[in-house]
């Protein structure tokens, strides 16, 4: 691993190159924080991908993507006088000590948990006015589903047993089904989001990251689903023209590779 001194520079190397496309590359000199925003987003995403597949390459080379970013974002800050990259680094480093008492302080905690519900408890002393405020608005509805949850936690609105939430979960399920029986649309999408809500509470209550076990069920299904239509390939029968029947045999040698 490289030193502290070699990582520096190698920041600082990056650090220059931004400053050079920014004065130099027509395409970097066009870029805004909201033409940027994103690709960002994309990156993200792209990260999240490399991680869930365990690629360690792969992640660093996104990380290196999204740092580049972070540094694009603080050259235009710069350039409006507003903020650079060590007021950002400044600035979260001031949360972080800011939060951590229990690192930087005297205050003392029990476990991961407590730590938890001082850092939610800081934030409301820090003027927000709910601990929900930090839920961006624009995250998709199953990851702010979770973290919505996790901050109520956070403050000790919870369940106290995995029992209980599965209770809840089984209790949905059935409100459900009722309204899928009396067949109002709007009732059953609604009852539809509060079975998902619990379920995602359940996983919370499991350890289990709602969003990683989605999407490694989309990339299982991918998989076999594009075996399926290699397989009709060499047969040359296109998958609308083949039973389901036909279709099985091979999803099934699919779910065995």
């Amino acid at each position: 691993m490289n030193t502290r001194q070699q990582q520096l520079d190698a920041f600082n190397r990056l650090l220059d190159i931004m400053d050079d496309l920014r004065e130099k590359c027509p395409w970097d000199k066009k870029q805004t924080l909201q033409s940027l925003r994103h690709l960002t987003i994309e990156e993200t995403y792209e990260l999240g991908d490399a991680i869930l597949d365990n690629n360690l390459q792969e992640i660093k080379k996104e990380l290196g993507d999204i740092l580049l970013h972070i540094v694009f974002y603080a050259k235009i800050g710069s350039e409006t006088g507003d903020f650079d990259i060590a007021d950002v680094a400044n600035e979260i480093c001031d949360k972080l000590i800011h939060r951590h008492p229990h690192i930087y302080s005297d205050v003392v905690v029990a476990d991961e948990e407590e730590v938890k519900q001082n850092w939610e408890k800081l934030k409301l002393k820090e003027g927000k006015k709910s601990v929900l405020e930090g839920v961006p608005k624009s995250l998709p509805a199953l990851v702010k589903a979770s973290r919505i949850q996790d901050k109520a936690k956070g403050v000790g609105f919870d369940w106290e047993e995995p029992h209980q939430v599965w209770d809840k979960v089984q209790e949905e399920i059935e409100e459900f089904q009722e309204e899928v029986k009396n067949g109002d649309t709007d009732k059953i999408e609604s009852e539809f989001g509060d079975v998902l809500f619990s379920m995602i509470n359940y996983a919370r209550f499991l350890n289990i990251n709602p969003e990683d076990a989605l999407e490694r069920t989309n990339k299982k299904f991918i998989k076999r689903f594009m075996y399926l239509e290699s397989k009709a390939g060499e047969l040359g029968k296109p998958l609308a023209d083949m039973t389901l029947a036909e279709m099985d045999v091979f999803w099934n040698e699919a779910k065995k590779l």
